[in-house]
């Protein structure tokens, strides 16, 4: 199989995606649960379930570009092993 992306964007875009899922998933449970650190202060959204569901929509988008950018780093690390 031919990769679509560079053996370091790959890397980059995996790391990246994990990150980003445990931060959103973190700050997704928090509105969820109406933690007084997201909803307490006047300035916050009045509906936190709303939000966290947003949230979890991205997170659901990284999960996605995770896998995509896992197997692509995949790919590559089979490629020098076959080399």
């Amino acid at each position: 199989m031919k990769p679509l992306v560079s053996a370091g964007n790959a890397w980059l875009c995996t790391v990246t995606s994990i990150f980003a899922i445990v931060i959103l998933s973190v700050i997704g449970a928090l509105f969820r649960t109406g933690h007084e650190s997201m909803m307490g202060s006047i300035n916050d959204p009045e509906d936190g379930k709303a939000v966290a569901n947003m949230i979890f929509s991205a997170v659901v988008l990284y999960i996605v570009t995770l896998l995509f950018c896992g197997c692509q780093a995949w790919v590559h690390a089979t490629q020098r092993i076959a080399i």
